[in-house]
C-alpha cells in the first residue's frame, strides 16, 4: 500500500474550528486551529455569529495548508467536515445568515422540550423515551414561535454542519448521523409527519432539509472559488457528522464492546449495539442506523466534566501553567473519599441516566478542617461517580462495556484517568491521536469515500494506533463501590426536595 494520499478533516467545535491534513496511516500531516466568540445575551442563552465560522475556517485552512508543498496538496483527495449539534440558525437561499446561532448548550427551548416530550408520541422510542432542549427541533420551534418574522423569511432552519457544507459546495444537505441523533428523523421512517404536525412543524417540509446524506457518502465537490484560493483540486466533499460521533470513528469504536468517552468541556460516551428493538432507560437512542449499517448507536453524556476544573481554577484564582501538576502531587495523598466531602456534579443539569435538566451540583459534608484540595480531589471524584452510573445503567440493560477508549484534553491528566478507571473497574485505552479523533474520523471517511479503503474496519486498522493504556486498581475499586452508593442516594435525596 503506497502512502500517497491525504485526507482532510476539519472540526467546528465548541470554542473553535481545527483543520487537519492526515495521511493513509493516520498521521496528522499538518494542523492549524482558531477559536472564535460565543456570546450569552441573557442567563442560559449562548449564541454564535456564523460568520465567524466561515471566516476562522479560512484562515485556519491557509495556517494548516502553508504547511505543505504545492505538491502536497495534490495528493489531498477530501475533504469531510464534523460539528456541534444541534446549534441552529435561519438562513436565505444563498446561505445567508438571518440570524445569530442558538448554539447546543443553549437552553431556552427547555420548555418547547418539556412540550413535546409531555405528548408521549411514540416516535420518541426511538430516541431514548424523550427530547432534550439541546436538540435541534425545540430549537427550531423556539425561531418559529419567538422570531416568527425572521423564521417566515427564512428558506430554511439549518444546523451548522448544514450550513458549513453548503458553503463548500453549494448544496443543502443534512446529514443522517445529525438527522437521526438531534431529529427525530427514524431510519425507514424518515421525518414522522404525525409527529412534526403534532409538535407544531407542520411545515417541515418546507423549512427544514429534508435531503438527508448517510455520513461517508458524496456531497458534491469543493467549490472552484475555494479550490483555487487554496491551491487544491476541487476534490470531492464527503458528509460528516456530529463532532462526538465522528470523533467516536476517529477512537475506532465501530463495534459492540468498546465504549467511546470523550473527555473535554463536557463528557460523551456511544457505544454501538446489535439490538434496535429495546427501550432504553436513561439512554439516547437506540439510533438505528445512525452511522453504521445494521447497528444502533447509544450516547450518553455529562454536561460537567473538565468545565468543573475550569470552575474550581476560577472560584479559586488558581489559573497558572502549572495548576494541574502542582495540585495532582497533593491530591494524591488525599484519601480515596476526600475526608468525607462529597458531590453532586450536575453544575448544568444530568444529562444521562438521570436526563434532569433541573438538577444541581452539590457540596455535602463540608468541615472546618476542610482544604480546598480536598474540594478539589472530591470533584474529580463525582465526575467519576457519574461516569461509573452511566455505565452501570448500561449493563443492567444488557449492554456489555469491556473497555472504554479515550480522547480529550482529560487524557493528559493521569491522576484523573487512573481515578476513573479505578472507580468504574475498566480498562481504559488512550489513542496515539487523543487530541485529534474527530479529525482522524473525517479522515477516515474520506479514505473510505475515496475508496483508498474498502471499508471502515479496514481503514480503522491501518489509521488508528492505540498508544497506552490504564488498568484499574481493584483494591481501589473495592474501596469506591460504597461512595459510589452514597453518591446515588444523595441524588435520590436531593431530587425529593426540588420534586
Amino acid at each position: 500500500m503506497n502512502n500517497d494520499s491525504y485526507f482532510l478533516g476539519v472540526d467546528f467545535g465548541t470554542q473553535g474550528v481545527r483543520v487537519g491534513i492526515v495521511d493513509m496511516k493516520g498521521h496528522i500531516m499538518s494542523s492549524a486551529s482558531i477559536n472564535y466568540n460565543t456570546y450569552f445575551p441573557k442567563k442560559g442563552e449562548a449564541t454564535q455569529k456564523p460568520n465567524d465560522w466561515w471566516k476562522c475556517f479560512k484562515s485556519t485552512m491557509k495556517q494548516a495548508l502553508n504547511e505543505l508543498s504545492i505538491s502536497q496538496r495534490r495528493k489531498i483527495k477530501s475533504i469531510t467536515v464534523d460539528a456541534t449539534s444541534a446549534t441552529v440558525l435561519c438562513v436565505s437561499e444563498k446561505g445567508e445568515p438571518l440570524s445569530d446561532a442558538i448554539m447546543w448548550m443553549d437552553n431556552r427551548s427547555e420548555d418547547i422540550a418539556k412540550r413535546i416530550n409531555e405528548m408521549n408520541h411514540p416516535i420518541l422510542e426511538h430516541c431514548g423515551g424523550s427530547v432534550y432542549h439541546e436538540w435541534f427541533l425545540p430549537k427550531a420551534l423556539w425561531f418559529k414561535e419567538n422570531e416568527p418574522e425572521v423564521y417566515s423569511k427564512a428558506f430554511k432552519i439549518v444546523d451548522q454542519l448544514d450550513f458549513i457544507n453548503y458553503h463548500l459546495c453549494s448544496r443543502w444537505v443534512a446529514s443522517k448521523v445529525n438527522a437521526v441523533c438531534k431529529s427525530n428523523y427514524v431510519d425507514g421512517i424518515g421525518f414522522d409527519h404525525n409527529f412534526m404536525e403534532s409538535i407544531g412543524l407542520r411545515d417541515y417540509k418546507e423549512k427544514l432539509i429534508t435531503n438527508i446524506i448517510e455520513m461517508g457518502m458524496l456531497i458534491g465537490y469543493l467549490n472552484t472559488d475555494i479550490a483555487s484560493e487554496f491551491e487544491i483540486d476541487t476534490i470531492p466533499v464527503i458528509q460528516g457528522g456530529i463532532d462526538g460521533q465522528i470523533s467516536t470513528l476517529g477512537m475506532g469504536v465501530i463495534f459492540p464492546g468498546r465504549m467511546s468517552a470523550i473527555l473535554g468541556t463536557s463528557f460523551a460516551q456511544m457505544i454501538f449495539t446489535d439490538n434496535s428493538n429495546s427501550k432504553f432507560k436513561g439512554i439516547w437512542g437506540p439510533y438505528k442506523n445512525a452511522m453504521i449499517n445494521n447497528l444502533s448507536l447509544l450516547e450518553t453524556g455529562q454536561s460537567t466534566g473538565g468545565s468543573i476544573v475550569k470552575w474550581y481554577q476560577e472560584i479559586f484564582d488558581m489559573k497558572e501553567k502549572d495548576f494541574h501538576e502542582n495540585i495532582n502531587r497533593i491530591i494524591e495523598k488525599i484519601p480515596i473519599g476526600s475526608n468525607g466531602i462529597k458531590y453532586l456534579d450536575y453544575f448544568q443539569g444530568n444529562r444521562t441516566p438521570y436526563m434532569d435538566s433541573k438538577a444541581s451540583g452539590v457540596i455535602y459534608g463540608l468541615r472546618l478542617n476542610h482544604t480546598k484540595t480536598d474540594l478539589y480531589k472530591a470533584l474529580l471524584e463525582s465526575v467519576a461517580f457519574g461516569f461509573k452510573n452511566i455505565i452501570i445503567n448500561y449493563e443492567n440493560q444488557g449492554i456489555v462495556v469491556e473497555e472504554i477508549v479515550c480522547t480529550g484534553g482529560v487524557t493528559f491528566d493521569r491522576i484523573w484517568m487512573q481515578m476513573l478507571s479505578d472507580v468504574t473497574g475498566k480498562k481504559l485505552v488512550i489513542n496515539t491521536n487523543r487530541k485529534y479523533g474527530s479529525i482522524l474520523g473525517c479522515a477516515i471517511l474520506g479514505a473510505v469515500a475515496t475508496e483508498k479503503y474498502t471499508s471502515l474496519n479496514e481503514a480503522v486498522t491501518q489509521m488508528v494506533h492505540e498508544e497506552e493504556s490504564i488498568l484499574p486498581n481493584m483494591q481501589h475499586f473495592n474501596d469506591y463501590q460504597e461512595l459510589f452508593n452514597e453518591y446515588v442516594k444523595l441524588y435520590q435525596k436531593v431530587e425529593m426536595m426540588y420534586n
